[in-house]
């Protein structure tokens, strides 16, 4: 069983076109043979993103959702882990918004092979993206960040696209520090830490309307936490108390409660 985790929160708006194609495409590799379920995790949505997703429950067997009270994309992929893992071999996970088509999705899993896990990346050579010049630049500030913390070989690692076996996500789904902002860069650092080989593609990604990523505040957030998570997995731990006390509560990226 392959599981796509879909994290959303107030996607009213956005997640129509991504059920309504994943769902149609997964539907048919379903009778293919490729056994799969796409899992929308919705969390502390106060729009209509729950009437929506069953609606397209209703529409595509393959799609099933679970709601959360708590919300943040990190908190709704760990929890889709944990129900991802009862008869999975292979989970994914991908954002609720379209940027990346089922087709480019499909093909890392194709391209997963004897990799532990893969994820795809909009820097790598072959890919093709669609940004905005400031994003652009964040995205290249904030990776240069990571290669130096976690001395990271991936070029991208907030692209939301990432597959891993199962034996991946039962070793760190409860290690995950950081639910927020540096989930990503908190699963890629454990599956470093075990020594999973985790492989980077080059995808087709299309930036969407209507994120609710703040341009200042979640780029001083995303580093923030990087640099919290490398304090807490280093000698120099005992300075994360006084970390906390020095960044202002907007800012702070918490931990699993």
């Amino acid at each position: 069983m392959f599981r796509i985790i879909i994290p959303a929160y107030n996607e009213e708006k956005r997640i129509s076109p991504t059920l309504e194609s994943y769902g149609r495409f997964f539907s048919k590799l379903n009778k293919e043979g490729l056994k799969n379920e796409l899992l929308v995790v919705i969390n502390n949505s106060t729009d209509n993103t729950i009437g929506i997703v069953e609606k397209y429950s209703k529409i595509f067997p393959n799609i099933n959702y679970i709601n959360l009270k708590p919300g943040g994309k990190g908190f709704a992929i760990i929890n889709g882990f944990k129900h991802a893992l009862n008869h999975s071999n292979v989970i994914g996970f991908v954002d609720a918004d379209g940027a990346t088509s089922p087709e480019a999705f499909y093909d890392l899993y194709l391209n997963l092979k004897n990799y532990d896990g893969i994820i795809g990346s909009r820097w790598k050579k072959d890919s093709n993206t669609q940004r905005s010049i400031g994003k652009l630049i964040r995205s290249k500030g904030f990776n240069i960040l990571t290669r130096v913390l976690f001395l990271f070989p991936y070029q991208d690692t907030q692209c939301g696209a990432k597959i891993f076996r199962r034996k991946v996500v039962e070793k760190i789904v409860n290690q995950i520090e950081i639910p927020e902002w540096g989930f990503d860069v908190n699963v890629l650092y454990l599956c470093k830490k075990h020594k999973f080989n985790v492989k980077e593609h080059p995808t087709i990604w299309v930036d969407k309307e209507g994120s609710k990523i703040k341009p200042i505040k979640v780029p001083i957030q995303m580093a923030g936490g990087a640099i919290r998570l490398r304090l807490l997995n280093s000698p120099f731990n005992f300075l994360v108390k006084a970390y906390d006390k020095l960044l202002p509560e907007r800012l702070k990226i918490h931990n699993i409660s």
